[in-house]
Order: structure tokens, then sequence, then C-alpha cells
């Protein structure tokens, strides 16, 4: 078995889209701390590595998609990571959302040793990992983003080159301070409209056929309404988001208020034992439903 991708990190994102790219005929190799989604992809055909080096050493590509900066930073460029295994010439792409600042100093590092890296978050959540319809903000060198292209397209369906490293993670910040808004919206609506005896399917229904409709409202709005908060994008990642926005904001002397507000919601959440719910679950926060 010659692997053609290996991929690194099977979470709830992680684990559907190597599937995916498994569904879409290629020859895929997944390691994992957890031996448990390793097995389960096992028994759907692809390939469990014994070790992070030994998939580095078989595989060309490498797929990682990780919880945070640190993690990413481990496995590509730690003392048996990626970067002492694979050879000049493969590609690394990392889909995990982190310091727009660490995707770039990892990609010098690669190129150092010959090896293309490209940054590129996912948004779409576990739903669009399932279907295979994430979008995906890619930075990097605009070569390696086109061999990437068909691996992309097996887990995505909007697929944007957006510059030079680091670019995806900048776009993945803005689009996590666009998400985090709009469900802070949805759920300040829902408050209103819950205080004041309205139903609230007529309000998503009403809110869904005008300006205000939108994909949170439709995916996260009766989620809201009904009080289930089952992930989907955890709250403490999106908490972790939220501080690589603050942190980015700081770095070109720019103020985001709004950001800044919802970040303290979101880290209430966490200090209040929340933080592995939806992250919908911003509704508590506001006061307007309880767990």
């Amino acid at each position: 078995m010659t692997p053609q991708v290996g991929f690194v990190g099977l979470g709830i994102m992680g684990k559907p889209m190597a599937r995916n790219l498994h569904r879409a005929g290629f020859s895929v190799m997944v390691w994992s701390r957890s031996r448990q989604p390793m097995d389960e992809l096992a028994a759907e055909g692809l390939y469990p590595a014994k070790s992070l080096p030994a998939l580095a050493q078989r595989c060309p590509v490498v797929i990682t998609i990780l919880p945070d900066s640190a993690d990413v930073a481990e496995v590509v460029h730690g003392a048996d990571g990626l970067l002492q295994h694979m050879k000049p010439g493969s590609l690394i792409i990392d889909m995990s959302t982190i310091l727009p600042e660490t995707a770039r100093q990892l990609a010098a590092a690669a190129l150092e040793r010959g090896i293309a890296m490209l940054d590129a978050p996912v948004s779409g959540g576990d739903k669009g990992a399932i279907a295979g319809t994430l979008s995906i903000m890619v930075g990097g060198d605009p070569v390696a983003f086109e061999c990437a292209l068909p691996f992309f397209q097996a887990m995505g369906k909007t697929i944007t080159y957006c510059g030079p490293s680091g670019s995806g993670q900048i776009v993945k910040a803005c689009n996590q301070i666009a998400v985090a808004l709009n469900i802070a919206g949805v759920a300040e609506a829902l408050a209103l409209g819950l205080a004041a005896g309205i139903d609230p399917d007529i309000m998503i229904r009403v809110l869904g056929g005008g300006l205000a409709q939108s994909r949170v409202l439709e995916l996260r709005g009766p989620t809201m309404a009904q009080k289930t908060f089952t992930p989907g994008f955890r709250v403490r990642l999106h908490l972790k988001d939220m501080g690589i926005v603050r942190s980015t904001a700081a770095t070109y002397q720019l103020q985001l208020p709004f950001s800044d507000l919802v970040y303290q919601h979101f880290q209430t959440l966490v200090e209040q034992g929340y933080g592995d719910l939806d992250h919908s679950a911003l509704a508590i926060s506001l006061g307007h439903t309880s767990r």
C-alpha cells in the first residue's frame, strides 16, 4: 500500500474529512492520539499509522486538523514531528484554526527543509465536514495550492486561495467574528421574542424570510429555542478562536469592541463549565435559557 495522503487529527471535524478523502478514491493513512477513531476508520478501509513518524515517512502529503497553535507546532515542528521525517518536495496542509503568525513561522520552517506548507482552515462545522461542503480558505504558495486542490475538492465546496502564508488564518479569524456576532444576534432576538411570549418557530420563520436570514439562524436558531446544545463546534474552541481574533487585531492596532464582548461571554461560559457545549450555548450567557 502506497498512501497518497496522511491525515492527522480525527476529532469531530477530522474524522469525516478523512472519510471523505477515502470516498473520493484517495489512499489515506490516519493518525490520532486516540486509538478509537483510528480503529473505526480502519474498519472502513483507511490505514492506521503505527506512529506519527511512520505516517510522515510514508505520505508525500499530510493534512492536519488539531485544536490549537501549540498542537500544530508540536506535530509539525516538534522533536519527532512531520518536518523531521517528511522528504523534500512533500506538502503539509494544516486545516486547523491557529494564529496567523504561527502559520507563517511553520511555513518558513518547512520551506527551509524543502517542504511546502499551506494554512487552510475551514468553516461549515461538523455538518459541512460530514457532507463534504466545507468552505476552505487557503494561504501559502500558489503552486502548492494548485497541487492541493484535488484534496480540497474531496472535502469542501467553496475553496478560495487567499494569499501568502497566514492569509487563510486571517480570513478564518474574520469568519469567526461574523459567526460569533451572528450567534449573539440570533440569541438576543430569540430572548426578546420569548420574553414577550412569541412562539420561537414563528420568530425563526419570519426572521428567515427577510434580511435577518442566515445559516446561523437556520441551523442554530431551532436548537437555541429548544435549549439543546450538542456540539457541533464547542464553546471552548470558539473562545480560542476569538482569542486569535483579539491577538490579530492587536497586531494591527485595531479595536473590535463587539468581538471583545462576545469573547467575554464565551469565557464566562467556559468558567461556568459549559465549554464542551455547542457555541450556540452563547444563549445561556445571555440569560434567556439554561442548560
